[in-house]
């Protein structure tokens, strides 16, 4: 099984523009990121799809392969698509989205999604793990997930799933195991390439999540259990907390 890493990058970014290029204790985000995605024993390949000439000259300055992709992409997914394109789609069997924004992802974790597809039924897989903490469950930017007893995914959501019917908000997290999803995506190659045709759905629409849009459309996704987590860089003040 041929697999390779694609990590999506773009400079205008809405909540932290150039974030890519930022330096994190003398190297840049990007370059973190690359170097944590290489270390995976699963990935056949690594590859920076980027829409902005400076990102593309950084990943070039550290020996990293990039490719330019669109501008006008809408998500990650897209860019991923793009990028395999021009790569040739025909050399591999599992796409990694690598969020560009985990300069400390563990190479463990891409692993572990990559090795969801020993199993031939698994056409998209993602990880999650047990939340531990009152906070984070209530926190809509925490993202939740649901699963089947097969481990396929039943629901994403920003709001705490299931909802405690018997028990005070503050005791949920003792009543049930609840878990929380780590944005980290693998797709086998067929799989990727009819996502991106398929138009914004209801429920991605209320939630503002694009894998709502796979399930609402008949996509499994297997989500497969870690208790690894690293720290992703989305605004000026999670560089601060690092």
């Amino acid at each position: 099984m041929n697999a390779i890493g694609i990590i999506p990058a773009r400079f205008a970014s809405t909540r932290f523009p150039g974030k890519p290029l930022i330096d994190i204790q003398g190297k840049t985000m990007i370059r973190r990121v690359y170097e944590q995605a290489s270390k995976s024993t699963s990935l056949g390949s690594v590859v920076v799809a980027t829409d902005d000439e400076r990102i593309f000259k950084e990943v070039e300055s550290f020996g990293g392969k990039v490719i330019m992709t669109s501008a006008h992409h809408k998500n990650g997914t897209e860019r991923c698509v793009e990028a395999l394109e021009k790569l040739g789609k025909a050399n591999w069997d599992v796409v990694v989205n690598v969020q560009g924004d985990e300069p400390f992802i563990h190479p463990e974790q891409i692993d572990k999604v990559v090795g969801c597809f020993l199993n031939n039924a698994v056409q998209i897989s993602t990880l999650a793990r047990v939340l531990s903490s009152e906070k984070e469950l209530h926190n809509p930017s925490i993202i939740k997930v649901a699963r089947k007893y097969n481990g396929e995914a039943l629901y994403f959501s920003r709001s705490p799933i299931p909802f405690c019917r018997d028990a005070d908000g503050v005791d949920w997290i003792s009543k049930h195991t609840y878990l929380k999803h780590i944005g980290l995506y693998a797709f086998r190659t067929p799989i990727i390439e009819k996502l991106v045709s398929l138009p914004p759905s209801t429920l991605e629409l209320a939630e503002s999540l694009e894998q709502l849009r796979w399930l609402e459309n008949g996509y499994p996704i297997y989500v497969d259990l870690t208790k690894q987590e690293s720290v992703s860089i989305d605004t000026p003040e999670d560089l601060q907390k690092i």
